[in-house]
């Protein structure tokens, strides 16, 4: 070797060592690689959130079909004043053959409720009784001008079928406080499952740990809860030991089964469920005036506001998410809508309104957030121009209206604005992405760090958007 290999070699080698010592003093060596051989269990233990939440459960009054925001929570008067006549500018609309320029002024009165002076129209009586518990947020906006992706919007960030909803998130980031109830219910209307049907409560590519529980909405409520006569009591706790023992052999011998760890999980949780889901559905524990509130004792809201009145139960037993499902297509209100308007509203205002009082009285409207509306709202002109009784209102996605209440939103609150006749978003614009984000942060997630690593990409609620917490929100 010359002079110039032994400087060259020795100096490379000195140098790699002392870097390598410093790395490794300050712990910035790597670990050597490895493949990933330990096998991740998904559950619904309790975890602890990103920071501080302010909400620990969330209540959804889905109102499947966009109610009409000019004639509910966002009063135009430019409606009234131009009532029959053309509407001054450009009509995005969704069904062209049905389509009018002729403006429809609301056919209902508005009035300031509350310390807050919030502005509800005379269609809902009980949710003006709670303005000053109410956040409205006059500003949403998705764009996407029709149901199924519309609904794919607010609950999943997507617009396409396959991906997890909201609840499956948040049980995903969060766990469980039950042991012995699901983490995420849903409770469909008796008529008819919502447009996108069991996608409501779908965990999509989440593991399969995360997907909701549907209750039936009539009893049984949940089927065969009571074990055979001769399997009750001590045989029955022996087969599930017995069964119990078979599956973990099986689960150990395929690793990485996620649907499998899921399947398991649900029957553990079935076991338990047995007494706990028969108390928490039994409402011949509630009083006569708490039935009253909610309206069980008449037939036009009795039904609905058995749904709300077991979201309070549900919540109040450690439930983490429970979604209220309207009809399919039930405040769709293209034609008949000083009829059929009315008639949605009379199913569910008052039972809604119950819902916040009486989570407000037992103490649980702080840590519970409850969100009211649907994934559109309407247009400001008319549709299905045939006389004054079947005159309707078309899809409207560039603004329309929702309430929150409780859960760390801000009370007597109205945010945004849409324009003088209600069709577009025009100031303090919330989008579906900005909610989820906001939502998530009221259970103390980042939405940005709530991920799931999928096809080697992590994956988020957000689809790689920037939504923004909407901190004007906030209590």
């Amino acid at each position: 070797m010359n002079r110039r290999d032994i400087l060259h070699s020795a100096t490379f080698g000195v140098g790699s060592v002392a870097l390598a010592y410093l790395l490794n003093r300050d712990r910035l060596l790597a670990e050597p690689a490895k493949p990933d051989l330990e096998r991740k269990l998904y559950t619904l233990e309790p975890r602890p959130p990103h920071f501080a939440p302010k909400a620990k459960a969330m209540i959804s009054l889905f109102m499947q079909g966009g109610p009409s925001h000019m004639d509910l929570l966002d009063p135009k008067p430019a409606l009234t004043k131009y009532d029959g006549q053309p509407f001054p500018g450009t009509i995005k609309y969704d069904n062209a053959a049905q389509a009018s320029s002729k403006v429809l002024g609301s056919p209902w009165k508005f009035r300031k409720h509350g310390q807050s002076g919030l502005d509800v129209s005379e269609l809902l009586p009980h949710t003006a009784s709670i303005a000053d518990d109410l956040c409205v947020v006059r500003s949403m906006k998705t764009g996407v001008n029709n149901h199924v992706q519309g609904i794919h919007a607010l609950n999943t960030g997507r617009i396409v079928s396959g991906h997890p909803v909201l609840g499956s998130w948040v049980c995903y980031g969060l766990g469980s406080e039950s042991r012995n109830l699901p983490a995420f219910v849903a409770l469909p209307d008796p008529v008819s499952l919502p447009v996108s049907t069991t996608e409501h409560w779908s965990n999509g590519w989440l593991p399969a740990v995360y997907q909701g529980t549907s209750v039936r909405p009539r009893e049984p409520r949940i089927l065969n809860l009571d074990a055979p006569p001769h399997l009750q009591g001590t045989p029955q706790e022996k087969l599930l030991g017995y069964l119990n023992e078979l599956n973990r052999d099986h689960r150990q011998a395929r690793p990485g089964e996620m649907d499998l760890d899921a399947r398991i999980g649900t029957y553990e949780l079935a076991a338990r469920m047995q007494l706990a889901a028969k108390e928490a559905m039994d409402l011949s524990r509630e009083s006569a005036k708490t039935k009253a509130m909610y309206g069980l004792d008449d037939p036009a809201t009795a039904e609905y506001g058995t749904r709300c009145l077991l979201a309070r139960r549900l919540i109040e037993r450690g439930v983490r998410f429970v979604q209220v499902f309207t009809q399919n297509q039930f405040w769709d209100h293209h034609g008949s809508i000083r009829t059929a308007l009315p008639a949605a509203c009379k199913k569910t205002d008052q039972p809604a309104a119950a819902l916040v009082k009486d989570l407000k009285q037992r103490g649980l409207l702080d840590s519970t957030l409850v969100m009211w509306g649907g994934e559109m709202g309407r247009l400001p002109v008319i549709q299905n121009d045939a006389g004054t009784a079947k005159v309707g209102r078309d899809h409207n996605t560039y603004g329309f209206t929702l309430w929150f209440a409780g859960g760390g939103f801000k009370a007597g609150h109205v945010h945004g604005a849409t324009d003088e006749f209600g069709h577009h978003a025009v100031d303090k614009i919330v989008t579906h992405h900005d909610l989820h984000a906001t939502l998530l942060h009221l259970f103390g997630l980042d939405a940005k760090k709530l991920v799931f690593r999928r096809n080697g990409a992590e994956q988020s609620l957000l689809d790689g958007h920037d939504g923004r917490v909407v901190r004007e929100l906030l209590a």
